[in-house]
């Protein structure tokens, strides 16, 4: 990672080298808190804008909600302190990490009053499963984990102890030479990757898992059923949000996976069954390019998703 000048604290930029914490901090210990991970890129006209930063923010909050952890600063607050700690690093594009989590305190399960910290870094950081990948696809292999379900966690936030069973899903992926998990639910339907939501196309349909299926609700899904929707008749697709089964990957002409650090990368095999042409597709390339667009403020219809770094 490369190192920055500042991280935002509790409500105030510090040295990246004094971010330190406690020992004892009740996080590190038992995973209750919450993050999200947002990106900032550079803008075709000059300056920089972070994407979708009040929809992440949000969802930060109603992790928070359903963690029981209450916040100790408003959403407007956060929002400000990512444009500031952005900002004040001198970083055009990057990556944003907020985190929230229970400080120093008590030990035990039962702990219910250490401190809520808060904070947020930012890094340069370029595509998550390589720009080999976006540009060619990447090789990925189903997981032997399954994706946590609603009876046993609440699989709509994005709580940090959740993320060990992505951990070991993308670990066992990459020691059977993948670069990519994908995890099925329950009911062996395909959910998601460890970070990541999945979209398949088949003869025109391009389907993608419901949010009823136990999958977080990703920002950059809605973004890309938005811009599939509005290019509909052009590429002369239709669009389903609906479950299908791992042999719906083996025999789809496109797959690709979408995430604020995937972003959108195309899958070319999946448990060694090439994928359509063995290649990112038409439909993938032009979702991709679409999506480029509205980060590098070139589509000026979505311009509203974007949050001036000035």
């Amino acid at each position: 990672m490369e190192k920055t000048k500042w991280i935002w604290l509790d409500g105030k930029l510090i040295p990246w080298e004094d971010a330190t914490f406690h020992f004892f901090t009740h996080t590190l210990h038992y995973g209750l808190g919450a993050f999200e991970g947002i990106r900032a890129y550079r803008q075709e006209g000059g300056g920089s804008a972070v994407f979708r930063l009040r929809e992440h923010v949000r969802r930060l909050f109603d992790s928070c909600h359903c963690a029981l952890i209450k916040m100790p600063f408003s959403a407007d607050q956060i929002v400000a302190a990512c444009v500031e700690t952005v900002r004040e690093n001198g970083l055009d594009e990057c990556y944003i990490r907020p985190l929230v989590w229970m400080g120093e305190g008590p030990m035990g399960l039962g702990a219910t009053n250490c401190p809520t910290r808060v904070g947020i870094g930012v890094f340069p950081w370029g595509a998550y499963l390589g720009e080999e990948g976006i540009k060619h696809g990447i090789k990925a292999c189903i997981s032997s984990l399954n994706r946590i379900s609603f009876s046993r966690h609440m699989a709509r936030a994005k709580i940090v102890g959740h993320y060990v069973n992505s951990i070991m899903a993308n670990r066992l992926a990459q020691m059977a030479g993948c670069a990519e998990a994908i995890l099925l639910d329950g009911d062996g339907l395909v959910a998601e990757g460890p970070g990541e939501n999945i979209f398949v196309l088949r003869e025109g349909i391009l389907r993608t898992p419901p949010t009823s299926a136990p999958i977080l609700a990703g920002i950059t899904r809605d973004t890309v059923l938005t811009l599939a929707r509005e290019r509909s008749q052009q590429l002369g697709i239709e669009i389903r949000e609906e479950s299908f089964p791992r042999d719906g990957l083996y025999l789809a002409d496109e797959a690709f996976m979408v995430g604020t650090a995937a972003e959108v990368t195309p899958i070319r095999e999946v448990d060694g069954r090439v994928v359509g042409a063995g290649k990112p597709g038409p439909v993938t390339r032009a979702l991709a390019s679409a999506y480029q667009d509205v980060l590098r403020g070139r589509d000026r219809k979505h311009a509203g998703w974007l949050t001036r770094v000035e």
